[in-house]
């Protein structure tokens, strides 16, 4: 197994702090990614490589109809023992286990830059109903604050982070052109040791060698128990969501 498939295949083990302590994905992201849709009505969504279900809550705390799909049994296990009320699915983008436009929009949460597009955008469209959304999302830490910025300098392991930016929905024949924008957002924590626990969940943490870890939290717990906007009880980590969404026309 290549070391980009073995990442993407490697959250499973962490599932359980995956789902503890991964951010989730702001309400207007998901409202904003529904609107060429014009209603404001119950909807068929699928929430694909769904993990642990971060995306899935909020897509179901809307009060749409979700089905999430997932290809690792442990990320699947969390989702279902945290997020009541879908229908939870093993597959993946390549080959969605769901019928032929029985969907009105289908969600990626930080998880395209896996997909083989290629492959999945044709599964994705036939999947959605004539002008349903592909939304795909990333949520990432805002760089421009200092001390986020440091610990994310800090966190940089002997294996390259698997992306740097957003990935684009690649043209194809079944979408129109993307749209995208922006949403502020945070992910709150109790403490330094909280999100050090968020920062081993990515790939690039979970794949390198237990002494490597350990020196690299070592050093940013050291580094966020000196900042004065860390050190002392909980604090917020802000973020940005990006958001692409598309809408599948016909060919």
């Amino acid at each position: 197994m290549d070391l980009h498939a073995r990442r993407a295949d490697s959250f499973g083990a962490q599932a359980e702090a995956y789902a503890e302590h991964r951010p989730d994905y702001p309400v207007a992201a998901i409202r904003w990614a529904l609107e060429p849709l014009g209603t404001d009505e119950r909807l068929d969504v699928l929430d694909l490589a769904a993990g642990t279900g971060k995306l899935t809550a909020g897509l179901s705390a809307e009060g749409h109809r979700v089905t999430a799909v997932e290809p690792n049994e442990q990320m699947l296990s969390e989702l279902v023992r945290r997020v009541h009320g879908v229908r939870a699915l093993p597959g993946h983008a390549e080959h969605i286990p769901v019928p032929d436009q029985t969907v009105d929009a289908v969600f990626v949460g930080t998880a395209f830059h896996w997909f083989d597009q290629e492959k999945a955008l044709p599964e994705i469209a036939r999947v959605l109903r004539p002008g349903g959304v592909l939304a795909v999302m990333w949520v990432e830490p805002v760089t421009d604050v200092e001390w986020v910025r440091d610990l994310e300098r800090m966190s940089a392991t002997s294996v390259e982070s698997e992306r740097h930016d957003p990935v684009s929905i690649m043209a194809h024949p079944s979408f129109a052109p993307e749209e995208r924008t922006t949403f502020p957002h945070s992910h709150h924590r109790d403490s330094p040791e909280a999100a050090i626990a968020w920062i081993n969940t990515h790939s690039r943490m979970i794949v390198i060698d237990e002494q490597e870890r350990a020196a690299i939290n070592d050093k940013m717990l050291t580094y966020l128990r000196e900042r004065p906007e860390t050190s002392n009880g909980p604090f917020d980590v802000p973020l940005l969501a990006e958001v692409f969404r598309t809408v599948r026309v016909s060919e």
